[in-house]
């Protein structure tokens, strides 16, 4: 049987805003065009004042004045994260056919605020819409807040998206309900280093073969998507000037080898193309290649050897940038998400090993 987490994880709400059906809007509407909105994350800016984005770990914050602050998306738009200022982060839910509009925040003190968003699931079947904010009548945006320096790029799977991780039941199947990207390794790696991430991951995606996939290879892996800004949209190609990260982390391979049906060699091959794809868009970066925690065994000793074969042909071409990490494999001392995914707890130790070792590899003290 289901249960979700409501428990307080290290001070973290995770309480659930309340959904406004009322129309016509009351108060100052701000549209997503409006320059002081600061945005990360692949998003689609065909509209201006309709960014549609698919990758959980989008980010939209503002500065505003006021005493309140009203979010404003497409309904069914799926679920976010919210902080208002310092305040715990909360979970805000778009999924009745009619809620457009989600009040965030009310009875501030008069003055400035910030605000910050974080998508938090999958987005392939809500499809996302942001809308724009609404503020006391009057009131306007202030200067954008400003972004970190320092950049992160996460390429993975369910375990990066967050699947499960709020459900503490490993039969659960899954849903949407329990999953949230806020609380996974890289967002929080990415907090504790004081950076910038971006995403491109989706549950049940390989390198070279998805999830129970044939042994050939699926047409529709990651290498098939990474160059498009939405997943399992390829009308609009991702401009990769807007965003060079200082260090790429691909945490992939997982799903290639959850089900013995796999081609090491294909699997190999794969990667070596990959690395490659992924160089040719950032020729600066440090590019770390992750073994996941969900793999044991077999299937693990082969994810590692492929990887470090690939590290090493690699360095024997010139390219000295390409690392190597592995997180500590789960065993149920720190409980299973959803599927067997890594719980919260997991998370946060994933979140631990993977601090400590980017903070050396790339000085970031």
């Amino acid at each position: 049987m289901k249960k979700l987490l409501t428990l307080v994880l290290a001070s973290l709400a995770l309480t659930q805003a309340t959904a406004s059906t009322t129309l016509p809007i009351k108060g100052q509407v701000i549209k997503p065009s409006d320059k002081n909105i600061v945005y990360t994350g692949r998003i689609s800016f065909a509209n201006p004042d309709a960014p549609t984005f698919s990758y959980p770990g989008t980010q939209i914050m503002a500065n505003f004045e006021g005493t309140s602050l009203k979010l404003f998306c497409k309904p069914m738009s799926g679920y976010f994260m919210a902080q208002i200022d310092q305040a715990e982060p909360f979970k805000v839910s778009f999924n009745a056919p009619k809620d457009s509009v989600v009040t965030l925040a009310t009875a501030l003190t008069d003055g400035c605020h910030t605000v910050r968003l974080m998508y938090c699931v999958e987005g392939l079947d809500y499809k996302p819409v942001f809308r724009g904010f609404v503020l006391d009548e009057g009131r306007r945006l202030l200067a954008p807040p400003v972004l970190p320096e320092r950049k992160i790029e996460f390429i993975g799977n369910s375990i990066t998206c967050g699947y499960g991780n709020e459900s503490i039941e490993k039969s659960d199947p899954f849903e949407y309900e329990t999953e949230n990207h806020y609380y996974t390794y890289a967002a929080e790696t990415a907090r504790q280093l004081k950076a910038q991430h971006w995403v491109v991951a989706r549950s049940g995606i390989g390198v070279y073969r998805n999830y129970d996939g044939p042994k050939t290879g699926s047409k529709d892996c990651m290498p098939a998507q990474y160059d498009f800004t939405l997943f399992n949209d390829f009308k609009e190609k991702w401009d990769f000037s807007r965003y060079q990260p200082h260090v790429v982390c691909i945490n992939l391979g997982t799903n290639d080898l959850s089900t013995n049906n796999y081609d090491v060699k294909r699997l190999r091959q794969a990667y070596v193309n990959f690395i490659a794809q992924v160089r040719a868009h950032y020729p600066s970066a440090k590019i770390v290649m992750l073994c996941g925690s969900m793999l044991n065994g077999k299937e693990l000793d082969i994810a590692r050897r492929t990887l470090n074969d690939v590290v090493d042909e690699y360095h024997k071409k010139g390219d000295k940038e390409l690392y190597r990490f592995d997180f500590t494999p789960q065993n149920g001392d720190l409980y299973y998400g959803a599927s067997w995914h890594p719980s919260l707890w997991q998370h946060q130790k994933m979140a631990g090993e993977l601090t400590a070792y980017l903070r050396t590899l790339m000085q970031w003290f």
